[in-house]
């Protein structure tokens, strides 16, 4: 009996021992805080191990995380991938359809809310700018240039063609004319009128012929013979040939005078800016010019938006991640912690793996306990 109690005295010993311990190590661990001195000597094992080498451990955890948890690779996967590119494409559609292509909000809104106002004056400004400049173009043109030089020479040539054509044209429009009963009467009158003129010669010439009408119808025969000859052709040809020409090298202002552009810029920019209606024009939404809008950015600017950004972010990733300095981000942090939290940082995770190494040292002490006692035993 007396070797059964001494065997389990020293396994009860023993296992308090190795429990003990091992409970005392891992809580050197963390314990104490901050170095212990008496006098000038610091207390051996004080502070603890963690705290006495946290510099060491911000800096490898910094490096740890940087080279197998923070990795490009990492974001890579976590944020360049299909499903990412999706929900972002999805994003993206919804707000340019609620958003953007809505009824809610008019071209004013918009601007407004970017800070612009009164843009209608602006652009109706612009307007009349422009309409200014643009006439002083022409004015400018029309009084330097001749019209040989702002007549396009295809246009040159096809007038130039039509000249024989324009002759006949006038030829056959005054035979016409003078074969009918106003051209009649025309010779008639001119005739009366030049015999009128003419006093007593005129009157003797009267007398003789008696009624104008005979010669009004010789008139009208050699008018007809005059207006068909090849020669009058020929004569009405180079004369249109010859003003052409004249008029070729004359400037617009020089044919019809100085024009009145002043006034004309006036009614130009009046008819622009009454036409355009530019203020309410602002006060309707982007969907009323384009109606199928968000259904053309959704299908060609969004898709290419978000590849573009990708891409760009991806060749960006690495540069990125070395600005942050991560391992010095994550150094910092670590080396800012209380103790206590880095304490209840290792416990939280390895509570129960630490209550076991202090089970595991009782029942080793326990079993070392039992040995010594059957030596002890043995040898008495």
């Amino acid at each position: 009996m007396g070797v059964f109690v001494t065997i389990l005295f020293m396994a009860v010993i023993g296992a308090v021992i190795g429990g003990f311990t091992n409970h005392l190590a891992i809580k050197m661990l963390f314990r104490p805080y901050k170095a212990i001195y008496i006098g000038s000597w610091r207390v051996p094992f004080t502070p603890g191990l963690i705290p006495k080498r946290r510099d060491d451990l911000a800096r490898q955890l910094g490096k740890t995380v940087v080279n197998y948890l923070l990795t490009p690779e990492t974001f890579r996967k976590k944020f360049f991938s299909n499903d990412i590119r999706l929900k972002i494409e999805q994003w993206l559609n919804e707000k340019i359809e609620t958003t953007l292509f809505t009824d809610d909000k008019t071209i004013n809104d918009w601007l407004k809310q970017a800070g612009i106002e009164n843009i209608h004056l602006a652009i109706e400004e612009k307007v009349d700018a422009l309409i200014i400049d643009q006439v002083d173009k022409v004015q400018n043109v029309l009084s330097t240039k001749t019209v040989r030089e702002l007549l396009p020479e295809r246009w040159q040539e096809k007038a130039n063609t039509k000249i024989p054509d324009i002759a006949r044209y006038i030829l056959n429009k005054g035979d016409v004319y003078f074969e009918s009963e106003e051209g009649y009467q025309t010779i008639k009158r001119l005739i009366d009128d030049f015999l009128d003129t003419k006093g007593t010669l005129g009157g003797m010439i009267q007398m003789f012929l008696g009624d104008s009408s005979s010669i009004v119808n010789k008139a009208q025969k050699e008018i007809k013979k005059f207006l068909n000859a090849d020669g009058t052709f020929v004569l009405v040809s180079n004369m249109l040939t010859n003003e052409w020409v004249k008029l070729q090298d004359q400037t617009v202002t020089q044919l019809v005078g100085d024009l009145d552009f002043n006034s004309t810029t006036k009614a130009i920019q009046s008819y622009v800016k009454n036409e355009l209606k530019i203020e309410n024009r602002l006060d309707q939404p982007i969907v009323h010019y384009w109606t199928n809008g968000a259904h053309w950015m959704q299908q060609n600017v969004v898709p290419q938006v978000v590849d573009n950004a990708f891409v760009q972010a991806e060749m960006k990733l690495e540069d990125v991640l070395k600005r942050l300095n991560l391992e010095e981000v994550v150094r910092e942090q670590v080396d800012t912690f209380p103790v206590e939290v880095l304490e209840d940082l290792v416990l939280g995770i390895s509570k129960r793996e630490f209550k076991m190494i202090t089970v595991l040292g009782f029942v080793l002490g326990g079993i070392i306990g039992v040995v010594q006692g059957i030596i002890v035993t043995l040898i008495n």
